[in-house]
């Protein structure tokens, strides 16, 4: 298989950028012998391209990204999606690959170039990986109005780093001897920018020569926009599927933000390839699997009716005219034209959603349901919905209980959904919508999924590991509460790592601006193990959380106090529970809910 000669994308930092003279083998950790000092004055991204990553597996040679002979697999990244040309979509930013062919310059060693990058957004996010060992230093970001600010980049090991979060894993490994086992890895870095101010340039990290070179490969500016984010999911694991062969997805969701012009946003997240999505569109649900009237249709990449989403990506619909109205079931259509044998799921929707049979073609455009004969409990690919305007979003990072595991399907009782309608129902405050990232059986600490490959386990990469994605990612995210650690403790994780965990979070969501409220772990006795040394490590943490007073966190809610019995302090209150001392049933979901003060969500208090 032979790929494209020309690998990237005219995005701003890219656009008429002449590759630099080829550079030999072994310029990994620095530029070419007898090379200038970098300019001072702002280059494209693409003019301080000293090192070749890729080559092709026909001439493994013509590469060498490690300094020892080793580089990324041409072949490998076409096979991804992430051909010549791709302009990839890594948490909510557009990032253009090099415009290079296989064995010429294709990425920076990281020594203090300064990189023109223009844009108004949030944060800054870097295609990176590091060769000998994890690399890291600090950059400085320029403002057009003069100011500066500064930021620690990370980039993990392109061998040896986690997979949990990578943006990209490649099979192969091409070196001196031809191509051999790999996995390697790339990766998408997200760092803070002051808000409201236009970037005018970047300076990348000095070079440490006691620790691993720094590689960056693309840089853009992230702008969620002004959107309010009216439904989201999390992807919880990759699992296998069908197989479904030209057949059409109708899901099920619940909106929580209303408003006139919607989006989607899919998910091919943890695949190892790419994904075509033939047709899509949007309608307000009647019954069953029928829209109320004829479904919006929905285009990509302005116009286009489908889309390529490659393994690790997203793609955002083009903006349409479709009315959102808040607290309402809508359907999502999503045309699959080929086989797909995998995907990226939700998996604990408490929603019955839809699939039409076999060969059954394009059925985005039914406002019948007569196409769907099956029925499923999963939401593949669809990671959320967006409406245009709005105040912004709140998000709830939890595990099963935000799920909503236990609550009657179909009925959107999960204490997140309470939490929506009690905001698009009063006037008092802005209606900010909320997003429930709740997954089954996640954890602060440790991964449950290990972030990459087919598997039956689906309780997410960590709270740690997916902050990113589906936090700061948000549209527009102005609080994030979080609601977890009862799966740690349960599963032998020391309070002090739960809380150090916690602190984590926390930090990294106040340096993009969010307000960060924790909630404290609900009881579980009776729970078949939820053991004494379990309510111990309980115990130690909500003790921490109660007794903060705004250090770590900007407020704390109780949801131990709300559920808990008064006569037994250490289980559930009957009342609330679902039944298997765990979960709360619709009435504890309820309480949960109701018990939040809205204003304690506002972003700005204290």
């Amino acid at each position: 298989m032979r790929v494209r000669r020309r690998w990237g994308t005219a995005l701003t930092l890219l656009l008429t950028a002449a590759a630099l003279p080829a550079t030999g083998p072994g310029t990994a950790a620095a530029a070419p012998a007898g090379a200038a000092r970098p300019s001072p004055h702002p280059l494209p991204l693409a003019r301080h391209f000293d090192n070749r990553a890729v080559s092709d597996n026909s001439a493994p040679g013509a590469a060498d990204f490690d300094g020892a002979g080793h580089s990324l697999s041409a072949q490998d990244l076409a096979a991804a999606g992430w051909s010549p040309g791709s302009v990839l979509t890594l948490d909510g930013t557009r990032l253009g690959l090099p415009r290079t062919a296989p064995g010429a310059p294709d990425n920076v060693v990281a020594d203090g170039q300064t990189v023109a990058v223009s844009g108004r957004g949030e944060a800054l996010t870097f295609l990176v990986a590091g060769t000998g060992g994890t690399a890291a230093g600090t950059g400085t970001v320029r403002y057009r109005d003069g100011s500066r600010s500064s930021y620690e980049l990370t980039a993990p090991d392109w061998r040896s780093g986690p997979l949990s979060t990578k943006a990209v894993v490649l099979p192969h490994l091409n070196g001196p001897g031809g191509p051999s086992a790999g996995p390697a890895r790339l990766y998408a870095v997200t760092v803070p920018l002051r808000t409201g101010r236009e970037v005018a340039s970047v300076v990348l990290p000095a070079a440490d020569g006691a620790a691993g070179a720094l590689h960056v490969f693309a840089v853009a500016v992230r702008d969620t926009g002004h959107r309010t984010g009216s439904w989201a999911s999390s992807t919880a694991g990759y699992r296998a599927v069908g197989p479904w062969t030209d057949r059409t997805l109708r899901l099920v969701v619940h909106s929580g933000a209303g408003g006139p012009r919607a989006r989607i946003r899919l998910a091919n997240t943890f695949a190892g390839t790419p994904v075509d999505i033939g047709a899509a569109s949007i309608a307000v649900r009647g019954d069953g699997a029928a829209a109320d009237r004829g479904p919006t249709p929905l285009t990509f990449g302005r116009g286009k009716t489908g889309t390529r989403i490659p393994a690790g990506a997203e793609a955002f619909s083009d903006p349409v005219d479709f009315t959102v109205p808040a607290g309402t079931d809508l359907l999502v259509s999503i045309h699959l034209p080929g086989t797909v044998t995998a995907a990226p799921v939700h998996q604990e929707a408490a929603q019955l959603s839809y699939l039409s049979a076999a060969g059954s073609g394009n059925r985005t455009a039914d406002a019948g349901g007569t196409a769907f004969p099956e029925t499923m409990t999963v939401w593949p690919f669809l990671t959320g919905i967006d409406v245009e305007g709005g105040p912004g979003s709140i998000v709830a990072l939890g595990d099963s209980i935000t799920d909503g595991v236990k609550s009657t399907s179909g009925t959107n009782r999960r204490w997140p959904d309470i939490l929506a309608r009690r905001f698009q129902t009063q006037q008092a405050l802005p209606r900010y919508g909320v997003l429930n990232h709740g997954i089954s059986a996640n954890r602060i600490v440790t991964d449950r999924y290990p972030g990459d490959g087919v598997s039956t386990d689906t309780g997410g990469v960590s709270a740690q590991h997916r902050l990113e994605r589906d936090v700061l990612a948000q549209p527009s995210a102005r609080t994030v509460v979080v609601f977890e650690g009862i799966n740690d403790v349960r599963w032998g994780t020391s309070s002090d790592e739960v809380i150090a965990g916690l602190r984590a979070l926390a930090r990294r969501a106040h340096e993009r601006g969010l307000r960060v409220v924790a909630a404290t772990i609900a009881p579980c006795e009776g729970y078949h193990d939820c053991t004494p040394a379990v309510e111990a490590r309980r115990q130690a943490v909500n003790a921490f959380l109660r007794a903060d007073h705004g250090a770590v966190f900007d407020a704390t809610l109780d949801f131990d106090a709300v559920v808990r019995d008064p006569q037994r302090p250490q289980r559930m209150l009957p009342a609330y529970d679902s039944g298997d001392h765990l979960h709360p049933g619709d009435a504890g979901l309820r309480a949960l809910g109701e018990s939040v003060d809205l204003r304690a969500l506002m972003p700005g208090r204290r």
